[in-house]
């Protein structure tokens, strides 16, 4: 959709005051450990873009909560995977030898959006260090999340994800279903059954740029819309719109349980 679209569907401008106040009436509050995905063009035509939105969410936050957004990098993974589009074999050894090394405070998300992109470039956000599946956090637990964030299984035990999880966060999904829900894969990592794959990025160890190997699931998001939706017939889900995107803010600790029961079901253990 171009903006001229965007702007023709859009009954009346958003705004950082407005978005703050949808939030608000969708039950986001002060204090709350949060993490956004979020479809900027789905919420109308806003006033400042990208940057209101993360304002506004900053502020029914307030200094006592936490948001987190993530700022994957799937572009920094192993070339002979890459179908989209794909590069033709001889470059593969060129890129393990030449591609950058991901460094948090300056490797761009892929991918993610521009509101992602914003935040992860926000005076006092903080970027875990993983060179596929970073998240971004600012605001009371953003160390404490972002920190210690292991390179094997990254999105297991040892990833934001579960830190979250430990301090009883929320998930908000703006204009998005259920399939950009990141935080149903830790439900991935906590049923048996999920392949192992070996996944491999530019890294610095010990100082020194490294094309580094390490182990993961095979992890996918196409069956998450199916439990999501499951999931709302608990009645744990607030459901509503801000500005003209339907939103949805449900807690990540009983999602993450629900969708383990969910998958275990699934795969008969």
């Amino acid at each position: 959709m171009s903006e001229e679209q965007v702007v023709q569907a859009t009954p009346q401008p958003c705004t950082r005051q407005s978005l703050a106040y949808d939030l608000q009436q969708l039950g986001l509050q002060a204090g709350m450990t949060v993490i956004v995905h979020s479809s900027l063009r789905s919420l109308g035509w806003v006033c400042g873009g990208p940057v209101a939105l993360v304002q506004a969410l900053l502020d029914v936050l307030t200094e006592d909560g936490t948001l987190v957004m993530p700022t994957q990098t799937g572009n920094y993974s192993d070339p002979a995977n890459w179908s989209n589009p794909p590069v033709p074999q001889p470059w593969w050894d060129i890129i393990y030898k030449a591609m950058p090394a991901f460094q948090p405070e300056i490797t761009p998300s892929y991918l993610m959006g521009a509101v992602p992109e914003t935040f992860r470039t926000y005076p006092g956000t903080l970027r875990s260090n993983h060179p596929q599946v970073s998240f971004a956090a600012r605001g009371k637990h953003a160390r404490l999340i972002t920190e210690g964030h292991g390179l094997e299984y990254g999105l297991g035990e040892q990833s934001p994800l579960a830190r979250m999880y430990e301090l009883a966060g929320w998930t908000l999904l703006l204009g998005v279903d259920y399939d950009r829900n990141t935080s149903f894969h830790l439900a991935e990592y906590r049923c048996p059954g999920t392949p192992e794959v070996t996944l491999g990025a530019p890294i610095i160890e010990n100082g020194v740029r490294v094309w580094k190997r390490f182990k993961d699931l095979d992890i996918n998001s196409d069956i998450f819309p199916a439990i999501g939706h499951d999931f709302e017939q608990t009645d744990q889900v607030h459901i509503g719109k801000v500005g003209q995107a339907p939103a949805r803010l449900l807690p990540q600790r009983a999602s993450i349980d629900f969708a383990t029961a969910w998958l275990r079901q699934q795969r008969n253990i």
